[in-house]
């Protein structure tokens, strides 16, 4: 048995739990010994993006105190993983005692599709999900933190799924932090263009691992009354058993 840290971000703890819980299910499956801090609190990407630095690392220190660098920590999000990895040595800059700390646990921080293919070696996990679905990949999660097969090749292992790749499947869906709040009428277009991609395939899902793309999508589907959902890869992979 493998024991890990859950890191649940803060869209999925306030918004979507039922994706935590999840989370907790797929990698008890997947064979391991969940881990959860119930002092984590948000990695600090939001103040970062909005220009809060001295707030942000204020944050990232915390995170680097709730969390133990010796085992893996786990995330259902590309975006919360890859700021963590990618950014706390900007934030922590002049703090060499922290940038130390952070050198020790960025290599430990992993998002939950990239730990389940390529550490755990798991591809199947026996979920059933009986739908036609195509996958939105998330800006930070594809071009940041690296990740584009690995959702898709668990998603192909799912019973009855059956998987339809979207037009610029890559394009950001508008959401972007408080970019969706102070550019509302861009942000909106550009969702408008995501689901109509997503739409044009058939499908009766929109599949990504974030759940900040999740909400702006689901936001423009509900406003509009359209048929189709998204759904956080999580809540597929745990579908079925």
């Amino acid at each position: 048995m493998t024991d890990i840290q859950l890191f649940i971000p803060c869209y999925i703890d306030q918004l979507y739990p039922e994706t935590g819980f999840n989370t907790v299910k797929i990698l008890e499956k997947a064979g391991c010994k969940v881990h959860y801090n119930p002092e984590q609190t948000c990695c600090g990407q939001p103040a970062f993006n909005s220009g809060y630095w001295e707030e942000s690392a204020s944050l990232a220190e915390k995170f680097l105190h709730d969390f133990n660098p010796n085992m893996p920590i786990v995330s259902p999000s590309g975006s919360c993983s890859s700021f963590v990895i990618h950014h706390y040595q900007k934030i922590l800059a002049g703090k060499p005692a922290l940038l130390a700390q952070h050198e020790q646990i960025k290599n430990s921080v992993f998002e939950l599709s990239d730990f389940l293919v390529n550490i755990l070696k798991v591809e199947k996990l026996g979920a059933k999900f009986p739908h036609k679905v195509t996958f939105h990949d998330s800006c930070s999660a594809l071009r940041e933190y690296g990740i584009k097969d690995e959702p898709r090749l668990l998603l192909s292992q799912v019973t009855g799924l059956e998987l339809v790749e979207m037009e610029e499947c890559d394009t950001c869906c508008g959401f972007g932090g408080t970019f969706a709040v102070k550019n509302n009428s861009i942000s909106a277009a550009m969702a408008e263009k995501k689901v109509q991609n997503a739409l044009a395939t058939g499908v009766e899902f929109i599949v990504s691992t974030e759940a900040s793309c999740l909400m702006n999508i689901n936001g423009y589907i509900a406003k509009n009354k359209l048929p189709i959902k998204g759904v956080h890869l999580a809540d597929i992979l745990a579908c079925g058993y």
